[in-house]
């Protein structure tokens, strides 16, 4: 019979809880309700990311992946003030710090 230490049985225990919360988290990702109410007033964006992922996989990698750029700064476009915002306000450089801040003004966040 194989020994077992105590650190391998602990090993085992946190590769555990690691898989169940793995699981768990999958489980609530997919959840309809969940997705529904979060992606609700973000479908453009969405439908050309996904639109972009299956025009690449259908062999046309160009078209796919403008269609998937298109998509993300759809999806992300409220927040990128708040990274512009922040890069302005931490970067030390008076050029870039005065472009970022001129940025962070461009676009409101809904």
């Amino acid at each position: 019979m194989i020994s077992i230490t105590e650190w391998q049985k602990i090993g085992v225990g946190v590769t555990g809880f690691g898989i169940f919360f793995i699981l768990f988290g999958v489980l609530l990702y997919f959840d309809s309700v969940l997705l529904a109410f979060g992606n609700r007033h973000k479908l453009k964006g969405t439908s050309f990311f996904l639109g972009g992922v299956a025009i690449v996989l259908l062999r046309w990698p160009l078209l796919g992946m403008l269609l998937e750029t298109y998509g993300f700064f759809n999806l992300f476009k409220g927040f990128f003030p708040v990274v512009f915002g922040f890069l302005g306000n931490s970067a030390n450089i008076p050029f870039l710090s005065a472009l970022f801040r001129r940025l962070e003004g461009t676009s409101s966040m809904v």
